[in-house]
């Protein structure tokens, strides 16, 4: 598996397996900003020449600096075979080269697999009621990164 910044190519592609890959629509929060105006901190993982993941990411300037994990998506025949954890490595050495105190990623409530691979790769776990509005819980993963 390599892991490289996302380019054009990659986010077209994206955008069109993205609801597959998730089981549903999806593909609004696949936002053109995170390829246009965000995308140095975007990336990808292939393997054998195929798109098998990607991590969209950005930068929150703080201070202090966060690391903002916005989406994540493996392709389902690639799933728990490290992709993930390949992704998130690539994003946290760009955090901490750009200074980031920590990261941060949201998902819903129910999102089983999101709460453990989470849980299983050293990030604190909280349910905050009414993060995303009244009556719209969220969990919210951080992660401190050492100085």
């Amino acid at each position: 598996m390599i892991t490289r910044p996302l380019g054009k190519k990659d986010y077209d592609h994206i955008v069109q397996v993205i609801d597959r890959w998730w089981g549903g629509p999806t593909s609004a929060l696949a936002h053109p900003v995170f390829f246009y105006e965000l995308g140095q901190c975007a990336r990808v993982v292939e393997h054998d020449g195929i798109l098998v993941g990607f991590l969209f990411g950005l930068i929150a300037p703080g201070p202090p600096k966060v690391g903002y994990v916005h989406l994540v998506g493996i392709h389902p025949d690639y799933r728990r075979r490290g992709v993930g954890k390949v992704l998130y490595q690539a994003f946290e050495e760009e955090c901490r080269s750009q200074g980031c105190a920590s990261m941060k990623a949201v998902t819903t409530t129910g999102n089983d697999g999101s709460i453990a691979f989470h849980q299983a790769t050293g990030w604190d776990v909280a349910l905050i009621e009414d993060y995303a509005g009244p009556a719209r819980p969220r969990v919210v993963f951080s992660k401190k990164l050492a100085s």
